[in-house]
């Protein structure tokens, strides 16, 4: 056997021992794997056993998660954490018929995916699935599915949005040992449940309203081929909800005032978290384009004439207690102009977002009466004179 020879075999032995080394992993994540195994310190041991020991048909979902872990993540999470996370969601998948359809790019991005953003990694995966199976059990679509944890992820986990928590960016079971979350903390716990039960789900949201009034997250679901919003506190419908007005009024430019979507995968983007912008591991869409459109359909509905200006009311407790979240009230109102009655709403109370204010669209320029009862059963009256701009009454149930 001539010299030539012996290098083509030697070559070709180098290149099986390398494909046997991710057998079964598509070659694309070859590269990504080398690297991210690289990067992990003495946690490589741990990567290389979950490449390892992945059922083969579950390979590419664990090479999808190594290729692109953040570095914490790779110097940190177990085997055993990623094997349970990987094996549940392709049970999942297995188990329910709306799952089975969804394309292998949004599975593993956005249901084989064990965090959202930049929260602490928790086991959470087989728990949600124990958790929530029984609700979708009898669903047949994707929508019943996604209707059904929407409706019962509150009362199954026991959780409720409160400005008290401990910080923005909790874990579910740490949402879950206080029983309460921001925003950010209640979109996690919603998209890890959808995700649970084979429902393609993402975090949305913005670092800033147009007008500087602060943060807000929520949940994207991907259904009929598109991408869909919802929250933990969910709308009659999907893409609907109080946030919307602020929402496409977004600015797609400004980093701080544009729409993301977060993704495991990057994309090219980072998601900017309020509460540590230093952190630029956590990938995302900038998806402005499509809440200002949806925002300008719904104008369309509704013609504006440049005679109206919103007219916000919140109720809180006392005038001592009219800051937290918990020191607001739901409660029953009407507005009247003289006497006659306009509008009548129900004010938002101590779970809902901050941002989430009862807004009725009333003429400028003109004085408005409201009418709800106190505390004591005592029928109240407060008059607002409404100029050119959005106005916002406080009312206190004693």
């Amino acid at each position: 056997m001539n010299i030539k020879s012996v290098l083509v075999l030697l070559a070709f032995g180098l290149s099986a021992c390398s494909s046997g080394r991710y057998a079964g992993v598509p070659k694309e994540y070859h590269a990504l794997i080398d690297r991210t195994i690289a990067t992990a310190g003495d946690n490589a041991k741990e990567l290389k056993k979950a490449l390892k020991e992945v059922p083969r048909n579950e390979r590419e979902g664990m090479a999808f998660l190594i290729s692109y872990m953040p570095e914490r993540d790779a110097k940190s999470l177990s085997a055993d954490f990623l094997l349970e996370n990987v094996e549940y969601a392709y049970k999942a998948r297995a188990e329910f018929p709306w799952a089975k359809d969804v394309p292998d790019s949004v599975f593993l991005n956005d249901v084989v995916a064990y965090a959202n953003l930049n929260e602490n990694r928790e086991s959470w995966r087989k728990d949600f699935y124990e958790r929530f199976k029984k609700y979708v059990a009898p669903c047949k679509t994707m929508r019943e599915a996604i209707d059904s944890v929407n409706k019962n992820v509150r009362d199954e986990l026991l959780v409720d949005y409160n400005t008290k928590r401990e910080k923005p960016d909790q874990a579910p079971y740490e949402s879950m040992r206080q029983h309460m979350a921001s925003c950010s903390g209640l979109s996690i716990l919603l998209t890890d449940a959808f995700r649970a039960v084979g429902i393609p789900s993402r975090v949305a949201g913005t670092p800033a309203w147009h007008d500087d009034r602060g943060n807000h997250n929520w949940n994207e679901v991907w259904i009929d081929g598109q991408w869909r919003f919802t929250e933990y506190y969910p709308s009659d419908d999907l893409d609907q909800s109080w946030f919307l007005t602020d929402a496409g009024k977004a600015i797609k430019e400004d980093v701080r005032k544009a729409i993301y979507a977060a993704s495991f995968k990057p994309t090219g983007y980072y998601f900017p978290l309020v509460w540590d912008d230093n952190i630029r591991y956590v990938h995302a869409e900038n998806v402005t384009d499509r809440y200002t459109s949806l925002y300008r359909a719904q104008l369309s509905a509704t013609p504006a004439d440049g005679k109206h200006v919103a007219l916000r009311v919140m109720v809180f407790r006392d005038k001592d207690h009219a800051e937290a979240s918990g020191d607001r009230v739901a409660t029953n109102l009407d507005v009247f102009k003289g006497d006659k009655q306009l509008y009548g709403g129900r004010s938002t109370g101590a779970t809902q977002d901050m941002n989430d204010v009862l807004t009725f669209n009333v003429e400028k320029n003109q004085q408005y009466t409201v009418k709800f009862m106190n505390g004591k059963g005592e029928m109240q009256t407060q008059t607002i004179d409404v100029g050119d701009n959005t106005t916002t009454l406080k009312l206190y149930m004693q």
